[in-house]
């Protein structure tokens, strides 16, 4: 069974990091003696900010692969950064104040090296060194130089190491003493963007590309290459320590080394995460001194200042606790008001990477161990944006993905999709250089349409497909010797064969007869290539009710669509069933609420007439923006606080009418649930739309086109 990977555990050890960076700043364990302080500040607790940067790498950059639309996302997060340190830095002019940073010796010269290289405040280094390095490294990889990116990071981290734990030996060296002198006058500590960050976005970065390749190591190399590595770095600390070398204590020899393990180890901790931890996590990183500074003020208000602060643990435990209180409170405020931000919205959908995660791994657990899963994310990811859903589901190891057409496979492999992108449609043979280029795997649709690819001379994967009777696309089962011929193209390197089940959906006796004989037909054609002494290649049959319907079946891929968007009914008879959770959900708001007297009539050609005095609400969103009309008058229904509402009268190019007279507490500005839902509430798109598999992917992708899309 192929690998599922979460990354909850780098989530959870984000906090883990906050409370060391802490602990950095506070000294726990001075009141136990100077050496446990010594062991846990000035060495353990130095992986915490390496790990922070190397998740930004891990996260960040490996999306990045330099079409214009991922510059300006490395540029959007840039800017964020930039607008956080400002914000943050002018939060911090206070207490800038109050313990003289503006006295006899301020200077211009000074501030302006601290606002961009050691940080205004002596935590905030974090965020310019953050930006230079990202900036740089981000650079490299823009303009091709992965190769040169390790390579030079880890130069600049060596000059850095130079003027931190191992400056003992620059003080030795006259002519170094003065280049590193020369370095301590423009910034405090190398420990900067530019000797210090590189290293780690890169590994962080790199670890991603080995992780999509499933080559981490085991969880216990890992475990045990970080203990060991760890107490080596402890035995180097020591002897610099003793040495007297240390001019800081930021960057050690090994600490990538065990950056490299710790981070192996953490990708295989299970457990939930998700974007308000690493928030969180960040906020804590920010509030912390002021929460040292507010527990010194109380202390010494109070009279308690041996308690609270020259207990170093006390006071270290007081720090988290109020640094946690205040960072959860500001997450609080940022989710409310994101959700507030919905009902400003005329319309608009929602994606839930999560739920979308969620499926996959659902029906991953469900195939057989040497099955693969072949991600279906054509018309522009069943309206989800194939993109984010094909981005994230690299992340998650998938390396299989199937479009329509040709075009759909070029916007994949520029935004930086990896791995096999079949198309499934016809291609122009004309246009086979462009299938070369990108690194495309085409449909050969029967053997007439291999010839005139072959004609062209270029060597291009392809899968043959097989037409065991839906009668569409494909080399007819019945003409097998145009199949072996296929095959022994100089120029075509087959590398699958494949069929479409056109009624897997239906458990009708005769469906299921028809179903068995195109089953039948594919494994006999299978059989002659093998026995004519060809390799078929990769195998694939089932698309998604495929694999809830026929889970017998065993092949190289799986081809699933609309299962893993989560939108198949509840109501369906399929065989094997499976938690499947929607991924887009298309919501609306209410504009206006009217009371209509039973005999009066609502909306264009009077199509719908009140039995009895009803409540109605009009809703903004319409035929124009992907809901089908013949949903009109009672044949579909929304959901509204909890309840099903039907649609009444005609819909409007952009409104409708629901009935809302048994939903209580409905008012204007009310959000509109048109399809999906949470797992409680939810309207399925099938609820909305006539029950066909057809009709339910043609209003996901209209829906998903026409409307903003909201990532969760």
């Amino acid at each position: 069974m192929e690998k599922k990977q979460t990354y909850g555990g780098l989530d959870w050890f984000r906090i883990i990091c906050a409370i060391l960076v802490i602990a950095i700043h506070t000294s726990p364990l001075l009141c136990f003696g100077e050496l446990p302080d010594f062991i846990l500040t000035r060495i353990v607790a130095r992986i915490a900010v390496p790990f922070f940067l190397m998740v930004t790498g891990f996260f960040l950059l490996r999306d990045l692969q330099w079409n214009t639309d991922c510059r300006m996302r490395w540029q959007r997060q840039l800017e964020k950064l930039g607008k956080l340190y400002c914000i943050v830095a002018l939060f911090y002019v206070p207490i800038m104040i109050y313990s003289g940073y503006f006295g006899k010796d301020f200077s211009l010269l000074i501030l302006i090296k601290d606002i961009f290289i050691n940080g205004t405040f002596y935590h905030l280094w974090y965020l310019p060194a953050l930006i230079l390095g990202l900036a740089m490294v981000g650079w490299l990889l823009q303009h091709g130089k992965e190769k040169l990116l390790l390579f030079l990071s880890g130069i600049l981290y060596g000059i850095g190491l130079l003027g931190d734990s191992y400056y003992g030996i620059v003080e030795l060296i006259p002519w170094l003493k003065t280049i590193y002198d020369g370095i301590f006058s423009v910034s405090v500590y190398t420990r900067n963007g530019l000797f210090y960050v590189p290293i780690f976005l890169s590994l962080g970065y790199l670890l991603n590309k080995r992780n999509e390749q499933g080559k981490t190591l085991s969880t216990k190399v890992a475990a045990i290459g970080s203990i060991c590595s760890i107490g080596l770095m402890l035995g180097e600390g020591f002897i610099l320590h003793h040495l007297g070398w240390q001019r800081h204590d930021s960057m050690y020899l090994l600490l990538p080394v065990i950056m490299v393990f710790l981070f192996d180890w953490i990708l295989h901790w299970k457990g939930d995460g998700g974007k308000r931890l690493s928030r969180i996590a960040m906020l804590v990183y920010i509030i912390h001194p002021a929460m040292i500074v507010a527990v010194r003020l109380v202390g010494k208000l109070t009279g308690l200042t041996r308690l609270v602060v020259d207990q170093s643990l006390v006071h270290f435990v007081l720090v988290i606790f109020g640094s946690f209180i205040a960072a959860y409170i500001l997450t609080m405020f940022h989710w409310n008001k994101n959700k507030k931000q919905d009902v400003h919205k005329r319309a608009w959908t929602e994606i839930s990477i999560d739920n979308l995660q969620h499926n996959v791994e659902e029906i991953r657990g469900i195939l057989p161990s040497q099955t693969k899963f072949m991600a279906v994310v054509k018309a522009n990811g069943y309206g989800s944006g194939d993109i984010r859903i094909a981005g994230h589901l690299n992340k998650m190891g998938i390396d299989a993905f199937a479009v329509a057409t040709l075009e759909e496979g070029i916007h994949l492999r520029k935004n930086g999709i990896r791995g096999l992108i079949l198309i499934l449609g016809y291609t122009e043979p004309e246009r086979i250089r462009e299938i070369e280029r990108y690194r495309l795997t085409q449909t050969v649709t029967d053997y007439a349409y291999g010839e005139r690819l072959e004609s062209y001379k270029r060597r291009i994967r392809v899968h043959v497909k097989l037409d065991t009777g839906m009668h569409r696309l494909g080399e007819s089962y019945d003409d097998l010797e145009h199949l072996v011929k296929l095959y022994q193209m100089k120029y075509l390197q087959v590398e699958g064969i494949y069929t479409h089940l056109c009624v897997s959906d239906s458990m009708e006796p005769e469906d299921v007869a028809f179903t068995r004989q195109q089953i039948r037909h594919y494994y006999d054609a299978i059989d002659y290539l093998k026995k004519k002494g060809i390799e078929p290649g990769k195998t694939h049959i089932q698309s998604s009710y495929g694999v809830l319907n026929y889970p017998e079946l065993t092949c190289d891929y799986v081809r699933i669509g609309i299962a893993m968007y989560g939108v198949l009914s509840k109501l369906d008879d399929v065989k094997l069933s499976v938690d499947l959770r929607p991924v887009l959900t298309v919501k609306s708001k209410i504009a206006a609420i009217k009371c209509v007297k039973a005999g009066e009539t609502v909306g264009y050609g009077r199509a719908y007439t009140a039995e009895d005095d009803k409540r109605i609400a009009v809703v903004t969103i319409g035929y124009a923006d992907g809901v089908p009309r013949e949903l009109s008058c009672g044949r579909g229904n929304v959901l509204v606080n909890g309840k099903e509402a039907d649609i009444i009268g005609r819909i409007c190019m952009d409104q409708l009418m629901i009935d809302v007279t048994n939903v209580h507490k409905v008012k204007v500005g009310d959000v509109v649930t048109i399809i999906g839902g949470s797992r409680e509430e939810c309207i399925p798109a099938e609820s909305v739309a006539v029950k066909s598999d057809t009709i339910t992917n043609e209003l996901l992708s209209r829906l998903g086109d026409r409307l903003e899309r909201v990532y969760l």
